[in-house]
């Protein structure tokens, strides 16, 4: 009754996206023996969220994958280099490498088309930093010969249609300080972005950029705030609300709690969930079915200092009651297998619906552990 089933491997600073009520994730790293061992760049995973299936797509390359939609355009921190993978999915799937990058930990923001990106760490050259520069906190520890890394809070822009970039010129309204590892969101023409580290600090502040007239606004919230973290996640749950979980605190602990914040009154709201012992930082959320929000993979403790615990599991948080259709299809698929009289019914239902009704049995299959 318990069988081995094939799952993605756990892993932290990955990428995911959901579509169709499909989870797809991409790279990350994972620890083996004390070592990093980074995912190979040419594998995705298919997560099945209605039927709780593991799909493995390896060597997927320049192969024909038809999947009929487009997938998401990837930046990741992979093996020291960074690229932008431009991943399109119509009749086949190809991966076009558009430019490296010199930030890791930056933020992306998708709007219109086009794909933002504000903060980072990264690197300059000793002629670029002046002293007058607000946009570059170097790191003093990581001088190598005319290089030096630190903290920016530059904006770039990159247009997958033309294939170029550009740094538009931003109104110093008041613009967050330099950062990396923080989260951000997008609701309407507004990008969000909300924490992040910088030096040994790690904030709790809320700034928006207007994606139009490119001018920065910093949130002062009405209520009592989050603490100051880094790698969490922030993800858009309505048009006015978005949904903050995890992250590492200003002393190193991995953190589990949520929060919903509300842009029109600019209240925090702690959020109740089931996953209070399952605390994460560096792992990924995306927008799922009915507004619930997909948490994947990530760390459970410090990884700068232990970096053992990389988890593979999916959470789902549910931000509002689901519609009475997925109760009842919840209700039969959980039952099914013990109340003789849904499973004489299961056939009198029309095909499609119990197409769908029997990938959600599959999710509470007893087999799943």
């Amino acid at each position: 009754r318990h069988c081995s089933e094939l799952v993605a491997r756990e892993r932290s600073g990955h990428t995911a996206v959901v579509l169709d009520s499909l989870l797809y994730v991409w790279g990350g790293y994972m620890s083996i023996a004390d070592e990093e061992v980074f995912i190979p760049s040419d594998e995705i995973w298919v997560y099945d969220l209605e039927g709780g299936i593991w799909t493995p797509y390896n060597k997927i390359g320049l192969e024909t994958i038809s999947l009929g939609k487009i997938l998401q355009i990837f930046l990741k921190y992979h093996q020291g280099n960074n690229g932008l993978l431009l991943i399109k999915i119509t009749a086949k799937m190809f991966w076009d490498v558009q430019r490296a990058l010199k930030d890791f930990n930056v933020k992306m923001l998708c709007c219109s088309s086009r794909l933002i990106y504000f903060g980072g760490y990264g690197h300059k050259v000793l002629a670029d930093i002046t002293s007058r520069s607000r946009n570059f906190i170097p790191d003093e520890t990581s001088w190598v010969d005319d290089l030096f890394w630190g903290w920016n809070n530059e904006v770039h822009v990159f247009d997958p249609v033309k294939g170029s970039w550009a740094e538009p010129q931003t109104h110093q309204g008041r613009p967050p300080a330099p950062r990396a590892a923080h989260a951000g969101a997008t609701l309407g023409r507004r990008g969000y972005v909300c924490g992040g580290r910088v030096m040994e600090t790690r904030t709790n502040d809320l700034h928006s950029l207007d994606l139009e007239s490119w001018t920065w606004t910093e949130i002062v919230p009405s209520s009592a705030a989050p603490v100051g973290r880094s790698w969490h996640t922030v993800t858009a749950v309505s048009e006015s609300t978005m949904f903050l979980f995890g992250g590492l605190s200003v002393d190193c602990r991995p953190m589990s709690d949520g929060w919903l914040f509300d842009v029109e009154t600019k209240k925090w709201r702690e959020f109740e969930h089931p996953y209070q012992d399952k605390p994460r930082l560096w792992h990924t959320a995306c927008g799922g079915r009915d507004s619930d929000v997909v948490v994947f993979g990530g760390s459970c403790d410090y990884i700068l200092l232990v970096d053992t615990g990389h988890c593979n599991d999916a959470l789902v948080f549910q931000m509002q009651p689901h519609p009475l259709f997925r109760i009842c299809e919840d209700y039969i698929a959980k039952n099914v297998r013990t109340l003789e009289r849904l499973r004489k019914q299961l056939p009198l239902l029309p095909p499609k619906m119990l197409k769908a009704l029997q990938r959600r049995i599959s999710f509470y299959r007893p087999s799943k552990k």
